[in-house]
């Protein structure tokens, strides 16, 4: 485990987890993952080693057998989503993210329900961050672009102000370019201050802007250390980069 030195203590701590979909089949075993104020963490693997379903796990969405997640010293292990969000957590699924036949500005009042007082604030900030989306407020969801539906599905994530954003695949489906400005939006999420966490398929891509990475194997880590620390690493580059690359380009065609 690679040690953070920003100070502090994580917002979110997950220990050893243990978790599956079925009975008696864990996806996770004895999985871990720290994430610090203001870090932007990557998550990366070969296809089936766990990667979603650990984000499925932070997020109550995967039932934790045993191991504990902690929101800034909190126990929030198996809380349901709803709460999780009021807590300070935003999840975005890597599909069926946004509602298409909702405007894009009914779409973040959706992602206010809890707090519709705060709505014209929230608007405002989030117009700021994607001007796009103020541009485009009035039209349908389903009109949009696959990029702008990323952005979309984000920017309704962040309407409740989470203190730690989860991105399932945030650039899947995307061609190279779209790719690119969606790793630059969440950057600049990241600025804004909220400790981001990224399942991400482009593993080159992901370890070039997260601060630390964590490389997941059959549901176990199997490396962790800083973004240029693993794709220097020559054991993950020949394990994992290469494969991974190349799922990527499978993918594509």
């Amino acid at each position: 485990m690679v040690a953070y030195t920003g100070g502090g203590a994580p917002v979110i701590d997950a220990q050893e987890l243990v978790a599956g979909y079925l009975p008696g089949v864990n996806i996770l075993d004895r999985s871990s993952l720290q994430a610090y104020p203001g870090e932007l963490i990557g998550i990366i693997g070969p296809n089936g080693a766990g990667k979603s379903t650990l984000l499925k796990a932070l997020f109550g969405l995967v039932p934790v057998r045993s191991g504990t997640v902690t929101l800034n010293g909190q126990d929030i292990t198996n809380l349901k989503a709803n709460k999780l969000v009021e807590a300070g957590v935003g999840f975005v699924p890597q599909t069926d993210n946004v509602f298409p036949g909702l405007t894009i500005e009914e779409n973040l009042q959706m992602g206010l329900y809890l707090r519709p007082h705060k709505l014209k604030e929230r608007l405002e900030v989030i117009y700021d961050l994607f001007p796009i989306l103020g541009e485009r407020r009035r039209l349908r969801a389903g009109g949009l672009s696959g990029g702008e539906r990323q952005s979309l599905a984000m920017a309704r994530a962040l309407m409740m102000e989470p203190s730690v954003l989860l991105l399932d695949e945030p650039s899947a489906g995307l061609s190279p370019v779209r790719q690119d400005e969606a790793f630059i939006r969440i950057r600049k999420i990241n600025r804004t201050g909220v400790t981001v966490v990224m399942v991400e398929q482009n593993a080159r891509r992901c370890l070039q802007i997260c601060d630390r990475g964590y490389v997941l194997d059959q549901g176990r880590n199997s490396y962790t250390g800083t973004g240029r620390e693993l794709a220097d690493d020559p054991k993950v580059i020949e394990l994992y980069l290469g494969t991974l690359a190349s799922d990527v380009d499978a993918a594509r065609e």
